[in-house]
């Protein structure tokens, strides 16, 4: 039995020097996104973490009882 070649792949074009420089360029920019992507979420983690534990170490407010505002009798 034949295995079936898939069409797609038969007739590939090959790439232009200029499709072949956007390419390039696009691999490049997706890798620089990606990695400020990275550095970004790991600053918020750290932010965070930091921002957690500085809120666990402080004491707990104090709740304010609110005082009864007084109200002017409509005459």
């Amino acid at each position: 039995m034949r295995k079936a070649i898939p069409v797609d792949n038969v007739f590939k074009p090959k790439p232009s020097q200029a499709e072949l420089r956007v390419d390039a360029t696009t691999r490049a920019a997706q890798a620089i996104i990606s990695e400020e992507v990275n550095a970004r979420d790991a600053k918020t983690e750290r932010l965070r973490a930091a921002r957690l534990a500085l809120e666990a170490a402080e004491e707990p407010p104090v709740q304010k009882t609110s005082a009864k505002k007084k109200t002017r009798r409509k005459r």
